[in-house]
């Protein structure tokens, strides 16, 4: 992941002095699990390219730490993108030009407007391009987007963005470092007061007058407690019609719709909890009539801790089967989860990127073959009867399906495997938006 910028014009070779890095000498450093390197490609009066990038360890990353044998490490697209994780890495690196204080004889060029394109990728987001190209068309920048090539389709689901215009280069700075983690719109580390302090350190003189200032905000502090503490954000009153107000409680409703499924399923003996999370739904499976062994399968070793510790809470009372917590992904092949009686994806598909997702279900259908499969996940319809501005009910959600697309997909995965399928809705209904949930039950006909 990296990010560049290029400057052009008499006395552009000032630049060097405004981020205090000396072209002869490349800049390396190690920052708590990344190597940082800064070079400049292009050095004369004329033109001054310099390029910043990151090389993300992933293991380093979690030295010390609980994660320390946690295989979504090796899965996880979101430690090699550009986002909030590599704007925290290069700070320092560039923190003379952020903070406009390079030596005083240099001062008088902070402010000076160069002609200029940055460039930075790859980024994952879950905006579209034209709402990236808003985010920064009101400063003055033109923006191209164009899309990385992809082994799995012919256009990759990463974007590069190409920013060019006048302006100086503290500026320039300053707004990508609060735009690519709003683009990104996924933090990788703990938030407090002091990114409230950065936000407005950062946006002053460009965020209180930009149309998309509270969506800005918004993504960039996420959690109430500080939105409400930045000098940006307006409070609107917002009244919501109390007769389509979705019920608070809908994992609960979930878990009760599966677990109703599962009752009246004749063989429920064994039971695969797949993409478990911290075991919430697996516990209640331990209280089923007839279920025999459930396999709690998660890849984050944290959240595979706290299912452990779940578990052990309830282990003395009467009829409870202890699910068995195992590391494991959808994404490799896992011999244990051969030829159960059911297996279950509860809120997991929107989490994979859509188009890995035929491969999986082949995988689960075709080499795992349950006898039954249960299947929830968002119904997108839903979402306009939330108070939510984000496209998505989740950061990282990489899609939301209408009822008719996820009827589209349910019947092209079950094309060649001897499986029916029927699709209902949990939750509160809607006559126009349906249910907020949607389940599909895959139960397998032999021959």
């Amino acid at each position: 992941m990296q990010l560049s910028l290029t400057v052009r014009g008499s006395g552009a070779d000032v630049v060097s002095y405004l981020i205090a890095k000396n072209p002869n000498n490349p800049y390396e450093r190690d920052e708590k699990g990344f190597k940082v390197r800064l070079v400049y490609p292009i050095f004369n009066k004329e033109e001054v390219q310099f390029v910043i990038y990151v090389k993300p360890d992933p293991i380093d990353l979690v030295r010390n730490s609980s994660d320390l044998f946690d295989i979504t490490h090796y899965i996880n697209d979101r430690e090699f993108a550009v986002s909030s994780l590599f704007i925290t890495t290069i700070r320092k690196a560039l923190g003379t030009a952020l903070n406009g204080k390079p030596d005083e004889e240099y001062q008088q060029w902070v402010d000076h407007p160069f002609e200029m394109e940055l460039a930075f990728g790859p980024v994952s987001t879950d905006l579209r391009d034209q709402e990236i190209a808003d985010l920064f068309e009101p400063m003055g920048y033109k923006v191209e987007i164009e899309r990385g090539e992809s082994t799995i389709r012919k256009k990759s689901s990463a974007r590069f963005v190409t920013i060019s215009g006048v302006q100086s280069v503290q500026n320039a700075l300053k707004h990508v470092s609060i735009l690519i983690p709003v683009i990104d719109n996924y933090k990788h580390y703990f938030l407090d007061e002091r990114e409230v302090e950065k936000l407005e350190r950062y946006g002053e003189g460009w965020l209180e007058t930009h149309p998309l200032k509270q969506m800005i905000v918004k993504r960039a502090l996420r959690f109430n407690a500080l939105i409400s503490q930045s000098k940006y954000y307006e409070k609107k009153p917002h009244i919501r019609n109390q007769e389509e107000s979705p019920k608070i409680r809908l994992n609960d409703l979930r878990y009760e719709a599966i677990l109703n499924v599962i009752r009246t399923v004749p063989q429920r003996e064994t039971i695969v909890d797949l993409g478990a999370g911290e075991g919430r739904l697996s516990v209640q499976l331990g209280f089923v009539q007839g279920i025999k062994e459930i396999l709690s399968i998660e890849p984050s070793n944290k959240a595979r801790l706290k299912a452990i510790e779940r578990f052990g809470q309830v282990i003395e009372k009467e009829g409870y089967v202890e699910p068995q917590s195992l590391a494991g992904s959808l994404f490799y092949f896992d011999s244990r989860l051969q030829n159960k009686d059911i297996i279950i994806l509860c809120e997991v598909i929107e989490h994979i990127d859509e188009e890995r997702l035929p491969k999986i279900v082949a995988t689960i259908l075709g080499d795992y073959r349950p006898k039954t499969l249960i299947v929830t996940t968002p119904n997108q319809e839903y979402n306009v009867l939330y108070d939510m501005d984000e496209t998505m009910r989740h950061d990282d959600h990489r899609f939301e399906w209408t009822r008719a697309e996820f009827a589209q997909h349910v019947e092209a995965w079950t094309q060649n495997y001897p499986y029916q399928v029927s699709i209902r809705g949990i939750g509160e209904e809607h006559p126009n938006y349906g249910q907020p949930t949607q389940m599909a039950i895959f139960r397998r006909e032999e021959a």
